[in-house]
């Protein structure tokens, strides 16, 4: 199923997106799109009676299709051929950083460029969402951890992630904003295979990033199992897996955002986002 969050910002309700393609609510169903909702099965049981459900009407604004994110985890130039593009070497384990929660908005919201600005850089990843708890588990028991899957925009301050801090990233990928989630959360038995998604993300129309998930130098099973290592996974966790090869930082000479520029970003079966940058 395809779960989403909908209406003004800070007043989202809880949806879905039905099989037949109607936007259907959730209120009075379950409380949110949440941990405890994901955790304890309610999420899963109220999609079973979807036509029963009400219908949304009209095209309301969608939010963060998960509410009330513990952890916000980023995984680094987890694609070769970004890592090439980047100039780094590929690493031999998950790189790991943090993105602050506070930046995590809607889908099509806007993405508000820091007044000192000069290199604002985009990032379509795959995000995994967890669903229960994981610590220390091995990568074959982390699918059964997995909620679902969505597209995250990791946002990203080149000057502010690289030359603000010489060891950790979180500077750069932190700002409101910078952390575009959904439109939908798609449950794991609807994604059933996360290895071979197609993605794509362009500016102003033209493509810059286009890749697959098969070209991932960690899946999501071993980031799963590689996370819980160091720290205890909750249900509503989200985790971006990293991004191809594309983003501005790489090309020669480098190419950033700037005020008035529109991004779009798609993931097979995930749906598209779409944001302008003020």
């Amino acid at each position: 199923m395809k779960y989403l969050r909908y209406g003004p910002i800070g007043q989202e309700q809880p949806g879905l997106l039905a099989p037949d393609g109607s936007l259907r609510t959730l209120v009075g169903v379950v409380p949110d799109v949440d941990g405890p909702g994901m955790a304890s099965g309610a999420l899963m049981r109220a999609a079973e009676g979807w036509r029963e459900l009400p219908l949304i009407s009209g095209s309301p604004r969608l939010g963060s299709p998960v509410a009330g994110v513990g952890k916000f985890l980023g995984v680094g130039l987890n694609y070769a051929d970004h890592a090439a593009e980047s100039g780094m070497p590929v690493p031999e384990k998950p790189i790991l950083f943090f993105k602050a929660t506070s930046c995590i908005v809607g889908p099509n919201d806007q993405v508000r460029m820091p007044p000192d600005s000069q290199s604002l850089d985009w990032e379509v990843e795959l995000g995994i969402v967890i669903g229960r708890e994981a610590s220390n588990i091995s990568v074959a028991q982390a699918r059964e951890h997995i909620f679902g899957y969505l597209i995250v925009n990791d946002v990203s301050e080149r000057d502010w992630q690289l030359k603000h801090s010489a060891t950790q990233w979180t500077k750069g990928k932190s700002h409101d904003s910078f952390g575009p989630l959904g439109p939908w959360l798609v449950s794991r038995d609807e994604l059933t295979d996360p290895t071979t998604l197609n993605m794509s993300l362009s500016v102003n129309g033209e493509i810059m990033q286009r890749g697959n998930t098969r070209t991932m130098i960690f899946n999501v099973d071993q980031i799963v199992a590689d996370i819980s290592t160091y720290m205890r996974l909750e249900p509503g966790d989200v985790i971006a897996t990293g991004t191809p090869p594309g983003v501005g930082m790489g090309m020669k000479p480098p190419r950033y955002l700037r005020r008035g520029d529109v991004m779009e970003l798609t993931i097979q079966g995930l749906g598209t986002q779409r944001q302008l940058v003020v």
